[in-house]
């Protein structure tokens, strides 16, 4: 079984957990559970999310 890597906060050193994060674009907002450090709030977008949800998203909201 592949252990998860903990993601960590370069500013607050504090692990960061998953919290319900919301998105706006193009007037449009959606919602997603992303890593997110519970001191500063910072959140971990990952390459492979914006590579594919997110610009699925994005181009769908772009057509309209």
């Amino acid at each position: 079984m592949e252990e998860k890597k903990k993601l960590i906060c370069y500013k607050c050193n504090k692990e960061l957990v998953p919290k319900k994060t919301d998105f706006t674009y193009l007037g449009h907002t959606f919602f997603a559970d992303m890593p997110q450090c519970p001191d500063c709030g910072l959140v971990y977008i990952s390459e492979e999310l914006v590579k594919s949800r997110i610009s699925e998203v994005e181009m769908q909201l772009e057509d309209k």
